[in-house]
């Protein structure tokens, strides 16, 4: 049974950062893809950031160079270092692990952490 933990959300004004980690139960380096998504009150769930098993980084258009992922193998986390935050990105975050197979993607996500960007 593996696990996903999310932790550092929080109330923070507009223009503040947060840091969120997520703590796998089992070593990271077991999954293809690792990221953050985030899904606001009466919207989808939206995809953030992510970072592949060779170290790439990929950003939605709306967080690219404002947010950075990052990764620590040795401690099984991954992490979400977000700058200048807005209102409209009041949302609860996700940790998403993905193990990329021929025939289908194993997605496995975390419970949340609540962000809250407000004055």
């Amino acid at each position: 049974q593996v696990q996903f933990v999310e932790s550092g959300g929080g109330l923070v004004q507009p223009g503040g950062s947060l840091r969120l980690s997520c703590v796998a139960s089992g070593s990271i380096v077991s999954y293809d893809c690792m990221g953050w998504y985030r899904q606001a009150p009466g919207k989808q769930r939206e995809w953030v950031a992510d970072i592949i098993s060779g170290g790439s980084t990929n950003y939605a258009d709306s967080v690219k160079g404002r947010f950075t992922i990052s990764r620590d193998n040795a401690k099984n986390t991954v992490s979400l270092q977000m700058n200048s935050l807005k209102p409209e990105e009041t949302a609860v975050y996700y940790c998403n692990a993905q193990k990329i197979g021929v025939l289908h993607t194993r997605n496995y996500w975390g419970q949340g952490t609540q962000v809250t960007v407000s004055s």
